[in-house]
């Protein structure tokens, strides 16, 4: 019997080895298969493509970070650290000018008076912009109870004025970096619930960008608010007074993908969220800012 365990032992081992062998030589005879652009691989650099990219980041308290329980800035350091995983870069090297509460007019105010910023966007390789929300909200506190349709219509055209006048301020500084402006989302439902054209007034903000940021060369409007204004999951929408209200008559509406302090901003996550939609679009427009000959 010990004899017999012994050979079968023997034969076992030497099964093993053999199929080790056979694995290890498949290993180093089949090449690796190339990660797929866009899906989050890395992409091997190459010597036609920048190894550091500088991103400047301009525009309201989206910009800034406001709900980032982090502190660290928002969506702009998310974007930057998954370019420089995804294209295996030396560095992303980030200016963030973002500022709580600026319309459109004052983001405009500090590019023309702000050295830094002037800088900051003279050496992007690729530019942000977050603006839009504040002007909006402006046109909103000024007569909330007698707020219709119609009264945002005028108020639209001055402000695709102001975001063409920030457009070619920009353009003085970097004529060919691209510039991605992100549209603005709807939490306004959670603070007037009765304004029942609300996501209607939303949507007419963002095409009126839209149409400026499309008449601008290499530049790309990219929208967020069905990502955002129902929260994750779609948890959360655009509701009737009637269907929110709770016991008390009061309205209890919550965002998963907002700041518990203010149900506007983002948090965490919806940073993540617009992080995500960003860098895709950085993605797709990688021959306007990552090979050498873009610079």
């Amino acid at each position: 019997m010990k004899l017999f365990f012994q050979k079968n032992w023997s034969s076992f081992v030497l099964f093993l080895v053999t199929i080790l062998g056979v694995f290890l030589v498949l290993i180093m005879a089949v090449p690796k298969a190339k990660p797929i652009l866009g899906t989050g691989a890395a992409q091997t650099a190459t010597s036609e493509t920048k190894e550091v990219i500088r991103y400047t980041a301009i525009g309201d308290s989206l910009t800034e970070g406001i709900g980032d329980l982090t502190n660290s800035g928002g969506f702009v350091p998310l974007v930057a650290s998954d370019l420089q995983e995804q294209y295996r870069l030396n560095g992303v090297q980030t200016d963030n000018f973002g500022k709580n509460g600026d319309r459109s007019d004052q983001i405009l105010k500090r590019i023309k008076k702000n050295e830094d910023i002037q800088k900051g966007l003279t050496a992007a390789d690729v530019i942000t912009l977050t603006v839009g929300g504040n002007d909006l909200m402006k046109v909103i506190k000024g007569d909330v109870f007698r707020l219709t349709k119609d009264s945002f219509k005028k108020p639209l055209k001055h402000y695709q004025k102001e975001v063409e006048k920030l457009l070619t301020e920009i353009r003085k500084y970097n004529e060919k970096a691209p510039i991605y402006v992100l549209g603005i989302y709807n939490p306004f439902y959670l603070y007037f619930p009765d304004i029942t054209e609300m996501q209607e007034i939303v949507d007419d903000w963002n095409e009126g960008t839209q149409t400026i940021v499309t008449a601008e060369k290499n530049a790309y409007f990219i929208p967020i608010n069905d990502l955002l204004y129902k929260g994750v999951g779609d948890e959360v929408g655009i509701v009737s007074s009637e269907e929110t209200a709770t016991s008390s008559g009061e309205h209890d509406i919550k965002n998963n993908a907002l700041y518990e302090e203010d149900h506007f901003h983002p948090n965490n996550l919806g940073y993540q969220i617009m992080a995500s939609t960003v860098r895709d679009k950085m993605v797709k427009t990688q021959d306007k800012w990552l090979e050498k000959g873009s610079e």
